[in-house]
C-alpha cells in the first residue's frame, strides 16, 4: 500500500472519527441519557466506538473491550443470540469515558493504517461474520463510524441544536 493511499485513508478515517467526536461534544447533558430516545445518545456513541475498536483489532481473540464495558452494551437493541434484544445498560457511560475511548480509537486507527501492507489489505477479514477483505473491513468500519455520527447529528438537530460542521479531512 502506497504512502499516498495510507495518508488518504488516515485523513478520511480521521474525519469520520472527528465527526463522531464533535457530535459527542455537542450533546447537551439532558440529551446524553434521554431514555425517551431509544437508544440513548451515549449508547449509540459507545456502540460506534466499541466496533471501531473491535474491527481495528488483529482478531476477535486479541480484542479487549475497555475496562468500563458492560456485558452486551455494544449492542443496539437487536442481538444475534438469545435474548435477541437488549436495552441500554441502566447507568450511562460518561462523556469522559467515551472521550478517552475515542482518543484511544483514533490512535489505534492511525497505527493500524500505518502498519498496513498491500498483502494484508487483500487478506480475508479476521471476523467470520464479515466475509470480505481487510481493505473492505477498514472501509466498512469507516462507514459505520460516519453512519452513527450522522445519526447523532440528526438527534442534535431534532432538539434544535445546530450540529457540528462537516469535517473534510483530519490532520
Amino acid at each position: 500500500m502506497t504512502g499516498a493511499w495510507k495518508a488518504a485513508l488516515t485523513r478520511q478515517f480521521g474525519a469520520a472519527i472527528d465527526t463522531l467526536a464533535a457530535a459527542i461534544e455537542a450533546c447537551p447533558d439532558p440529551l446524553w441519557d434521554d431514555r425517551s430516545q431509544r437508544p440513548p445518545f451515549w449508547h449509540i456513541a459507545y456502540h460506534t466506538l466499541f466496533y471501531l475498536d473491535l474491527y481495528l483489532s488483529e482478531s476477535e481473540e486479541s480484542f479487549r473491550p475497555p475496562a468500563f464495558h458492560r456485558q452486551n452494551a455494544n449492542f443496539l437493541g437487536a442481538m444475534p443470540f438469545p435474548p435477541f434484544h437488549v436495552d441500554a445498560p441502566a447507568v450511562a457511560f460518561t462523556k469522559e469515558e467515551l472521550r478517552a475511548y475515542l482518543a484511544a480509537g483514533r490512535t489505534r486507527c492511525r497505527e493500524r493504517i500505518a502498519r498496513l501492507t498491500a498483502e494484508e489489505i487483500e487478506r480475508r477479514s479476521p471476523f467470520p461474520w464479515l466475509d470480505f477483505t481487510v481493505g473492505d473491513l477498514l472501509l466498512y468500519t469507516m462507514r459505520h463510524v460516519q453512519h452513527h455520527a450522522a445519526q447523532l447529528n440528526l438527534r442534535l438537530r431534532a432538539q434544535g441544536i445546530e450540529p457540528p460542521p462537516w469535517v473534510g479531512g483530519a490532520e
